[in-house]
Order: C-alpha cells, then sequence, then structure tokens
C-alpha cells in the first residue's frame, strides 16, 4: 500500500509537471505565434503604405501632366491670338505706310527718324543703308538731316545698286547682309 501511494503520488507528480510543461509550452508557443503574427502584419501593411503611395504618386503625376496639358493647351490658344492679333496689325501698319510715301514730307521725317534711331541702336558712326530705288532722293534728304542732328561725326553710305523690294515692304535684318546693314 505504501509502494502503492507512493506510486500514487510520483504518478501525479509527472503528471503535474507535464501539465506545466504542456501549459509552458502553449504559452511559449502562443507568443510566438503573435511575434510571427505581428511581423506578417507589419510586413504586408508596410507593402500596403508602400503601393498606396506609389499609387498616389502615380495619381498626382496624372493629375501634373493633364493640368500641364490644360496649361500648355490654353497658352498655345493665347499665342495664336496673340499672333493673329500681331498679323493683323502688321497688316493694318502696311497698309498705313504705303500711305505715308505719298507725303513726301513726313515720309522724309519718318525716314530721318528711322536713321537716327538705327545709328543709336547699332552705337556706330559709319553705316550703310538699304533703300527701295524710288525712294533715293528723299532718303538723301533725310540722311542729310540725320547727320545734322547726330550728336557725333555720322557717315552714312546709301548702297546703290542692293535695292530694297519695291513692293514696299522692310524685312527682317538676318535677311540682309551680314554687314552693319540697316
Amino acid at each position: 500500500m505504501q509502494v502503492n501511494n507512493e506510486l500514487k503520488k510520483m504518478v501525479a507528480f509527472i503528471k503535474q509537471e507535464a501539465h506545466e510543461k504542456a501549459r509552458e509550452i502553449n504559452i511559449k508557443a502562443d507568443e510566438e505565434f503573435s511575434i510571427e503574427k505581428s511581423k506578417l502584419v507589419r510586413t504586408e501593411t508596410l507593402a500596403i503604405d508602400a503601393k498606396y503611395e506609389r499609387k498616389f504618386k502615380q495619381a498626382e503625376l496624372s493629375q501634373q501632366i493633364a493640368r500641364s496639358n490644360v496649361t500648355n493647351k490654353t497658352r498655345l490658344k493665347v499665342l495664336a491670338a496673340r499672333q493673329q492679333l500681331l498679323d493683323d496689325i502688321f497688316d493694318k501698319a502696311r497698309e498705313k505706310l504705303a500711305d505715308i510715301s505719298k507725303d513726301a514730307g513726313r515720309y522724309e521725317d519718318i525716314l530721318k527718324n528711322l536713321v537716327l534711331e538705327c545709328v543709336y541702336a547699332l552705337n556706330e558712326r559709319d553705316v550703310s543703308i538699304r533703300v527701295r530705288e524710288k525712294d533715293i532722293g528723299v532718303v538723301k534728304r533725310a540722311v542729310e538731316k540725320a547727320e545734322g542732328e547726330y550728336k557725333e561725326e555720322l557717315r552714312v553710305e546709301i548702297e546703290e545698286g542692293n535695292w530694297l523690294p519695291a513692293d514696299g515692304f522692310v524685312y527682317p535684318l538676318s535677311s540682309l547682309s551680314p554687314s552693319r546693314a540697316i
């Protein structure tokens, strides 16, 4: 009986130890599960945040591109309207310029002022100008007046034989000879 009692105590002790060990294993497994679950949740959260950030940046970039396209279209419309307005102004100016040459006194004064303006803009005392062949007389008188008004000695050469077109339009400087012609 005493052996039996001792045996029962030992069995009870071993069972008790086994239950405690099983409980410790369960607690440790639960902790490890929680840690692993937290890592997975954190990893997936970071992945979702990165994906959201990437999509947000793509959406923002798309908005900027759309805004830029709208701005560029508007800018192009403004430039087209501006160009049309300038073309209209130039056409009206050409019409008025054709009429100006009919008033010899006024035309001579305008040519004198143009010569002076060009001389001041070029900052040169020796210049060469091109004119229409039919304007040679009035231009010579205008140059004489300009030479008289210029604050320093001025020498203006009229390129005879190298005439501007007879249609009455003056072309940009870039289309003239590389010399300092006005």
